[in-house]
Order: C-alpha cells, then sequence, then structure tokens
C-alpha cells in the first residue's frame, strides 16, 4: 500500500462543488470513479479543501492510497485517460509519506478572485469570472482589504452554514491587482491563509466590490469587520470567479516531473 499526492486542475461548472453528494455530481466522485477503474474498493480520496459549486481549482491537492504499485507518471497518465471529458485533470502525482494528509498538513491555501471590470460582455470567460459593468476602484478595494489583514474574528464574513470550530483566523494576504484589457480591466484577488471559513473569500470579494464602486469608503470595512455580524457584510460574490490557486506544505511535494516519464526521444 502506497499514498499519492495529487495536484488536480477543474473546472466546478457543472459541479456541486468538491464533496461528492448522493444526487449531485462532485469533483470527488468523478476523481473517485476514475480511481475505480484502476483499483476497485479503494478508500476514497481527500482533499486540502472543499470547493463549493461552481468553484475552480488550478491546484487543488488531495491524496489516496493504492495497494497496486504505480510510478507517479503511469498513474497520472492512466487517471488522465479515465478523467477524459470531466473537467477535472492531474497536473502532477507524487508518492508521499503515510502520514501526510492533503488537508491537515497543508500549512497555507491561496486563493485567486477573477472580476472582468468593462462594460461589454466577456463571452470567452462565461463561467470562469466575475463581470462588473460599472469602473471599480482597485486602490480604494486594495485600501478596504488591508483592515482585514492579520488574526480578527472573522464572523462578519462566515455564511451562516460554516461548521468551524471559531471565527477567528489569520489572515495573511489580500492582494488586489489590476491587469489593463483593452475595454477594461481584470481585477484579480489574491488571498493567503493557513485555512478559512465557509464562504470567506467570497464575502471579502462582494465587500470589496462595494468599496471599489464607491458605495462604500475603505474605512467601512473596519467598522464591518469589528461588527461580528453576518448581516453587515456586503454580497456574497458569485463562485464562479474564485479559484483554489495553491496548497502549500512544509516541504515540496511536487517536482513538476512525476517519476516514471519515458525516455525523450531527443536525448538519442
Amino acid at each position: 500500500m502506497a499514498r499519492y499526492a495529487l495536484k488536480l486542475e477543474y473546472d466546478g461548472t457543472g459541479y456541486a462543488g468538491w464533496q461528492k453528494q448522493a444526487d449531485h455530481p462532485s469533483v470527488q466522485t468523478a476523481l473517485e470513479t476514475a480511481l475505480s477503474k484502476l483499483e476497485p474498493g479503494h478508500a476514497g480520496v481527500t482533499a486540502a479543501g472543499r470547493t463549493d459549486a461552481g468553484v475552480h481549482a488550478t491546484g487543488q491537492v488531495a491524496h489516496v492510497d493504492l495497494a497496486r504499485p504505480w510510478t507517479p507518471f503511469r498513474l497520472m497518465e492512466a487517471l488522465n485517460a479515465h478523467l477524459k471529458n470531466t473537467g477535472v485533470a492531474v497536473l502532477d502525482l507524487a508518492i508521499v509519506p503515510d502520514d501526510f494528509s492533503a488537508r491537515f498538513s497543508a500549512v497555507e491555501r491561496q486563493y485567486l478572485y477573477r472580476i472582468i471590470n468593462r462594460r461589454s460582455p466577456a463571452p470567452l470567460e462565461a463561467g470562469r469570472v466575475w463581470r462588473i459593468g460599472h469602473r471599480l476602484d482597485t486602490e480604494a478595494m486594495q485600501a478596504g482589504a488591508n483592515h482585514l489583514i492579520g488574526r480578527h474574528d472573522f464572523t462578519t464574513f462566515r455564511s451562516t452554514l460554516c461548521q468551524a470550530a471559531s471565527p477567528v483566523k489569520t489572515l495573511d494576504a489580500l492582494d488586489v491587482e489590476a491587469v489593463p484589457l483593452a475595454q477594461g480591466q481584470e481585477i484579480r484577488i489574491h488571498v493567503r491563509a493557513r485555512s478559512f471559513l465557509h464562504n470567506q473569500v467570497r464575502s471579502f470579494v462582494g465587500t470589496l466590490a462595494r468599496v471599489g464602486s464607491g458605495s462604500w469608503p475603505p474605512e467601512k470595512v473596519a467598522e464591518i469587520l469589528a461588527a461580528r455580524d453576518r448581516r453587515a457584510c456586503g454580497p456574497v460574490s458569485p463562485p464562479q470567479g474564485l479559484y483554489l490557486a495553491e496548497v502549500r506544505y512544509p516541504d515540496p511535494v511536487f517536482s513538476g516531473f512525476p517519476s516514471g516519464d519515458p525516455p525523450d526521444p531527443a536525448a538519442g
């Protein structure tokens, strides 16, 4: 028996989130179905984070225990073959120690939220961004975001369905980046912390969008945070702009070149 860590990318459109559900398609079910083609009766996969319905990932991490020996490259190739047309792909794969946990060994999770800020629709980005037609002031958004960095009681930005034991979290970074577009700008909001509350990032983004539109001054974010009241929060932003971008561990897990690669023909 060996434990394997998988780095995953997926399009969350059409999925009810990461976690498997009885009556709705999930990313976990798609992956476990592919694994069952290789090893029926495996114990299932554990992920670093449970993304919600419609949320995407470019760097989700999961682990699985398999009895059959595999080289990482061969397992990655076999899984991707069975994941064809699911919107899920294995980007990297590694053999890890038996005590490695994709969830509990993680020391940092990084999320990206993408806003297309222009008047015209964004047909090529449908389902992958939040389009806002009125101009947003990214400097004001950053000024508001700065009030959230550090260790706080984030009750205001916590879903009423959140099951975390405490609303107190440490936010390491909340950076608002503006990327010029021909007819507007793309706003990328980068968020880093060890762990997050349910809907915390999307709640941040909805509040900052109000600041960027001029409806609220940046200082109001501090008042909202101090209120510790969910009703003070801005609207929760839609899920399609959110990406689980990276999960970090104390030691590097992935090399970028899974072992067991076939020889390079160009090497002679």
